[in-house]
């Protein structure tokens, strides 16, 4: 679930922080750090993965109250019960897995009211709600694509949603919601499929779970010599290598770990993923700048033997 893109990121956040923190921060705090960091991404995958079923509850608590007012309405007492008997939220709530992870790193939202509260009423305010609500189709497929549709549209956007993330996690931020958005709604698509495995593992494989670590030692271990690679091109650019941001620094460094150590990634994918980790993360310019300084270290590696993979 956690794929080597967020894991870039991951690895250069944290070495962003590494490099202001030192020397009082050592390699195997930071390394703490980092770890501490993707275990709580994966737990932001399951409060997503905990959200429907947590506003589902509400709404059906208050279709109950409505039922049992003073002088209730016939559509108090004759609710549609189509949204609170949603396929979808019946397999999360009662899935085994997604249980005892909530229990154990205590996942709930239930601690903020007011927000499920914001965040219910523009689901059933919202255009997707009520197509579902007054659409004759009554299946699993389209249990399931009302909340993709809602994660996508409604949920995820809401500034109520960011300021809530922002609160409970100084670990995540809104690319981590963006990213695991998309692992949620695919989760939602295998559920709907039957598949046995639909909640996602942390990590694909055994090798996916040492990357971060790895790259983060690589990094800070090859950061000398990087850094005298990168201040050579940088004066043959004739660009002062004192205006160099941090970030762009570090980006460079950790491509540059990356290409010389992890034979396995192509050259082409390494590139492409830190030039954009750069257009994301740092100036406006910084994604071309880090484009030419990187194309001219694989050339130089190349020339002095160093970098043999294509």
């Amino acid at each position: 679930m956690i794929n080597r893109v967020l894991i870039r990121t991951k690895v250069v956040q944290n070495l962003y922080s590494y490099m202001l923190t030192r020397p009082d921060c050592t390699l195997s705090t930071a390394l703490k750090g980092l770890d501490a960091c993707l275990d709580k991404t994966y737990e932001l995958y399951h409060y997503l993965l905990r959200l429907p079923v947590e506003l589902t509850h509400i709404q059906d608590v208050r279709l109950d109250e409505a039922r049992h007012k003073y002088l209730p309405t016939e559509e108090d007492l004759n609710p549609n019960m189509k949204f609170v008997n949603n396929r979808l939220v019946e397999s999360l709530a009662s899935d085994e897995q997604l249980q005892q992870f909530a229990q154990d790193h205590t996942v709930t939202w239930n601690d903020d009211p007011i927000f499920e509260r914001l965040i219910l009423d523009k689901v059933l305010k919202s255009d997707i709600y009520n197509d579902y609500m007054n659409s004759p189709e009554d299946s699993f497929e389209a249990d399931s694509q009302l909340w993709q549709q809602l994660m996508k549209q409604v949920i995820l956007p809401d500034e109520n949603m960011s300021d809530a993330i922002e609160q409970r996690s100084l670990f995540w931020t809104e690319d981590d919601v963006d990213l695991l958005g998309q692992f949620v709604c695919k989760t939602f698509r295998r559920i709907a499929e039957g598949d046995e495995n639909a909640i996602l593992p942390m990590f694909k494989d055994e090798e996916d779970s040492e990357f971060g670590r790895e790259l983060f030692k690589a990094a800070v271990t090859m950061m000398p010599d990087s850094n005298t690679i990168i201040d050579e091109l940088v004066q043959e650019s004739r660009w002062d290598s004192d205006r160099i941001v941090l970030m762009d620094r570090i980006i460079m460094c950790t491509a540059l770990a990356e290409l010389r150590t992890f034979d396995k990634i192509p050259i082409s994918v390494t590139l492409n993923e830190y030039i954009e980790l750069a257009k994301n993360f740092s100036t406006a310019g910084s994604g071309q700048f880090v484009n030419g300084i990187l194309n001219n270290a694989v050339k130089l590696l190349r020339k002095e033997g160093k970098l043999l993979k294509r």
